[in-house]
């Protein structure tokens, strides 16, 4: 029998055809494959105000308004703190909001050429640990060094070294008192040393102590990060503390349009399941009455858009 190549061609092709469409009517008759449902993120955002973002003029009255808004979360000022712990305690008393982290209020600089500033700093901010411990606050915050700040240490190994052995003791310090130190990463006009989150994370992991952590601030992250998203990932189980302003103005979230986006900085806090505080430090351009709450509708928003 001869081979016809061009019969030989046309009978593969038609029976290629037929097992391709016997196939896929097959396929239309089977049932769907399951498809796993993705699970639903529940992290809470949850906000946090300093004491200067609430109108009122006592904290009783500023607690008040918070307690309105549904902000669980209050930020004070570290000078003077340790004057302040029976008075915030008592306007807590039986609230939905705890202190947040301390924002700062230490003297003295811990990257300080002198030996004399450098001992304030330790011991103010012990002392303000001190009282965080009792407010069963997140953390002390603290930069190593301003850029007004002089003289001050060189951007050296051995500098680096020198802080972490600081932060150690500091670290120590504040688990005993069962709270934490929290490096913060500042932009590039306000501080030389320490400008990016995976920066102050790697230092976290080298000095290794549970009492050491850092924290994010949308303003500064603006000018030094490439990514929120990235910025947060990168600090990781490091990060215990964020701060959010408005991203051209450093005003309240809203009041810079378009430009105040967090989305994918909320997508990262998620991914971490993150279940600190993120926390106004900003100023107002408009009526507080009305900008806040409008604020505070527009990240809760945000939070709900950013979905994994």
């Amino acid at each position: 029998m001869t081979l016809d190549r061009r019969n030989f061609l046309k009978s593969s092709v038609s029976g290629a055809a037929l097992v391709a469409l016997s196939g896929t009517a097959i396929s239309a008759c089977a049932a769907p494959a399951s498809k796993e449902e993705k699970p639903i993120n529940t992290t809470e955002l949850k906000l946090s105000f300093q004491e200067g973002i609430a109108p009122g003029e006592t904290l009783n009255e500023k607690f008040d308004y918070m307690e309105k808004l549904g902000i669980v979360g209050f930020e004070p000022w570290g000078g003077g703190l340790a004057g302040r712990v029976a008075e915030i305690k008592e306007a807590l008393s039986g609230r939905n909001i705890k202190v947040s982290a301390i924002c700062a209020g230490f003297k003295g600089f811990i990257l300080s050429t002198d030996p004399a500033v450098r001992k304030e700093c330790m011991d103010t901010m012990k002392e303000i640990i001190a009282a965080a411990g009792e407010l069963e606050s997140t953390g002390v915050i603290i930069v190593p060094a301003f850029n007004q700040q002089v003289p001050v240490m060189p951007h050296t190994q051995e500098t680096r070294d020198f802080l972490c052995e600081q932060f150690n003791e500091m670290g120590n310090f504040a688990k005993e008192h069962g709270t934490t130190v929290i490096f913060e990463p500042l932009n590039r006009k306000e501080a030389f040393y320490l400008r990016q989150v995976g920066d102050a994370a790697s230092i976290c992991r080298d000095i290794n102590n549970p009492g050491v952590r850092c924290m994010g601030d949308f303003w500064h992250m603006t000018f030094e990060e490439n990514s929120d998203m990235g910025a947060f990932l990168s600090a990781g189980e490091y990060l215990q503390h964020v701060h959010v302003a408005s991203r051209k103005r450093r005003s309240m979230p809203g009041e810079d349009g378009d430009a105040d986006n967090y989305i994918e900085g909320f997508k990262a806090l998620k991914m971490l399941n993150y279940d600190k505080y993120v926390s106004y430090e900003c100023g107002c351009k408009g009526d507080r009455a009305v900008v806040v709450p409008e604020s505070v509708k527009l990240l809760r928003d945000q939070w709900e858009k950013a979905v994994l």
